[in-house]
């Protein structure tokens, strides 16, 4: 193939790509999970900003494509803005990829993106593999409504914080975790939500996938037992059971850290409403939390 690698040149050149910012979705593990959209907009592109770009070229090499790479992450996001804004100003079509999946989920695409269409130039979705979408479809949960959280903070507090913000959500709940801190995440979850149904699903699309699904609970007295697993890993919570109140432990973590930035009575009346418990059983907590000041 040449550099356009194009699978259906047989069918005669392509005109151009338009200018503008694509959006391209790769696999998440299987190297044949990419649509032949992406491949072509990856072959037709003049530049492809890369998460990493010793993924990206391993992804194109194995479809016989030869781009020119840059990288584009979270560390060099400031100063490679410019540089990619410049190219669309020249008229050029730049791709942009994560190491798998979609990218601006959970990545530093989104900072592009919003440059890009300040600066007048189009975003275009090149969509496909997503590993929250491909968790909830084999998941066995809930999945008219979903809300997808990405990754909890690292710091115990702060974490069963966030956990406790969705905590009254009417919906299935999808996070991203890492291997060392799952089984953590997972008992904060547990206390957080109470016993619901849950499934980890780790190496997606890959040789070694796999779904464990069991009560939340259950699920961190396994993770703590095991050496930290490998590979990317999401955890899905089911929604809550109509009217399910907020556990002490839940309402407890979400006023702890409210009260560290507002007063009694404020931080009752955030957390009532986040959780959807009285306010005076809020009102109650914050003011022992605080030590009955």
């Amino acid at each position: 193939m040449n550099k356009a690698g194009d699978p259906t040149e047989a069918s005669g050149p392509r005109p151009p790509l338009e200018c503008a910012l694509y959006v391209v979705a790769t696999p998440i593990g299987n190297l044949k999970d990419i649509t032949l959209r992406a491949l072509e907009v990856l072959a037709g592109v003049d530049l492809i900003a890369a998460e990493d770009t010793r993924v990206t070229r391993k992804l194109l090499s194995a479809h016989g494509i030869a781009g020119k790479l840059v990288a584009y992450h979270e560390h060099n996001a400031a100063s490679q803005e410019g540089p990619i804004l410049a190219a669309l100003a020249a008229g050029q079509a730049v791709a942009l990829t994560t190491d798998a999946g979609t990218p601006l989920v959970s990545d530093p695409g989104g900072r592009l993106a919003a440059a890009v269409i300040a600066a007048g130039h189009k975003v275009v979705p090149i969509p496909g593999p997503s590993a929250a979408l491909a968790a909830l479809s084999a998941a066995g949960l809930p999945s008219e409504r979903f809300l997808f959280a990405g990754f909890a903070p690292t710091k115990a507090g702060a974490r069963m914080a966030f956990f406790s913000e969705f905590a009254l959500t009417p919906a299935t709940l999808i996070f991203f975790e890492t291997g060392p801190r799952l089984a953590e995440s997972l008992a904060d979850m547990a206390m957080a939500f109470g016993p619901r149904p849950a499934v980890v699903a780790r190496e997606l699309t890959k040789l070694f996938e796999e779904f464990r699904r069991d009560a939340l609970d259950q699920l961190a007295v396994h993770y703590a037992a095991e050496p930290a697993p490998r590979g990317e890993i999401v955890v899905l919570v089911g929604p809550p059971a109509e009217a399910e109140a907020a556990s002490e432990d839940a309402l407890d973590a979400l006023l702890v850290s409210l009260l560290a930035r507002h007063s009694v009575k404020e931080a009752a009346a955030i957390a009532a409403d986040q959780l959807k418990t009285p306010r005076k059983r809020a009102y109650a907590r914050a003011l022992a939390l605080k030590g009955g000041a």
